[in-house]
C-alpha cells in the first residue's frame, strides 16, 4: 500500500519545476492530486504523465493572486474528491533587483504571489481541513527566507521571510486542529525562476551559483514527500536544503 493512498493533495505552481515534480511524487505515493497553475497547456502534459503512471489527477487553471480563484481551487478539490489532506503552496516568483532600481511592479508581483496567494489558498484549505479533522500545509520558502545577502535579493527575501513567519504562526494557531505545517527552504534549484528576472545586474549576480551542481526539482519534491508521509504524531516543521557546495 502506498503511503498516501486515500489522500488528496493540492499543489499550486504545478506547471513546472518544484510544483510539477511534487505533483508527480505525491501521485506516485498514491495521493489524488489537483495540479494548479495559470498555464493550461503545461498542466495538460503533467496530467497525461500522471495518468499514464496510473495516478489520479485533476488540472485546475488558477491564478492564486485572485482570492476568488484561490478559494475556488480548494472548493474544486473538495467537490471532486470530497476532501483535502495536503496543500503545497509552491506558486512563487523570484524577480531579483536592488531596491534602488525602483521596480515596484515587480515588488508588488512578488508579494501578491509569494505571500497573498499563499494566504488565500491556505485560508480556504484550513476551513476544509478543520471539517475533516486534520491536514498538512506545506509552504515553499527559500534560503532567502532565512538569510539576506547583497545579491539583489532584499525584496524577494522579504517575501520569503514572510512565508517563514506565517508558517510558524500557522503552526501555533492550528495545533489543536491536527493540521501540521511544514516550511521548506531550498537553495539554488534548477527551475525557470531565474529566467523571469528582468534586472541584468541581478541575473549576473546568480552566476556564481550556476557553476555549482545545483539542486533538481525532484530533490525538493522528495523533501515534501518525506514531510507529508510521516506518522501523524510527527510534525516536520522546517527543512533547509542547499546544494552541497552552496556557500550561503
Amino acid at each position: 500500500m502506498a503511503k498516501l493512498d486515500g489522500k488528496v493533495a493540492v499543489i499550486t505552481g504545478a506547471s513546472s519545476g518544484i510544483g510539477e515534480a511534487t505533483a508527480e511524487a505525491l501521485a506516485a505515493e498514491g495521493a489524488a492530486v489537483i495540479v494548479a497553475a495559470r498555464r493550461e497547456e503545461r498542466l495538460a502534459g503533467l496530467v497525461e504523465r500522471i495518468e499514464g503512471g496510473g495516478g489520479r489527477v485533476l488540472a485546475a487553471v488558477c491564478d492564486v493572486t485572485d482570492e476568488s480563484q484561490a478559494h475556488g481551487l480548494i472548493q474544486k478539490a473538495v467537490d471532486e474528491f470530497g476532501r483535502i489532506d495536503i496543500l503545497v503552496n509552491n506558486a512563487g516568483v523570484m524577480l531579483l533587483s536592488n531596491v534602488g532600481k525602483g521596480l515596484s511592479d515587480e515588488w508588488r508581483r512578488m508579494f501578491d504571489v509569494n505571500v497573498m496567494g499563499l494566504l488565500y489558498t491556505t485560508d480556504a484549505a484550513i476551513e476544509a481541513m478543520k471539517r475533516r479533522g486534520g491536514g498538512h500545509l506545506v509552504n515553499i520558502s527559500s534560503v532567502a527566507g532565512r538569510k539576506v545577502t547583497r545579491d539583489s535579493s532584499g525584496v524577494y527575501a522579504g517575501s520569503k521571510h514572510a512565508v517563514v513567519a506565517i508558517s510558524e504562526g500557522l503552526r501555533q494557531e492550528l495545533l489543536e486542529d491536527n493540521i501540521r505545517v511544514t516550511v521548506i527552504e531550498p537553495g539554488a534549484v534548477e527551475t525557470e525562476l531565474a529566467t523571469h528576472i528582468t534586472d541584468e545586474d541581478a541575473r549576473e549576480s546568480l552566476g556564481g551559483l550556476l557553476h555549482l551542481e545545483i539542486l533538481q526539482a525532484e530533490d525538493i519534491a522528495n523533501a515534501v514527500t518525506y514531510a507529508v508521509t510521516q506518522p501523524e504524531r510527527v510534525s516536520v516543521n522546517e527543512i533547509l536544503i542547499r546544494p552541497t557546495q552552496q556557500p550561503v
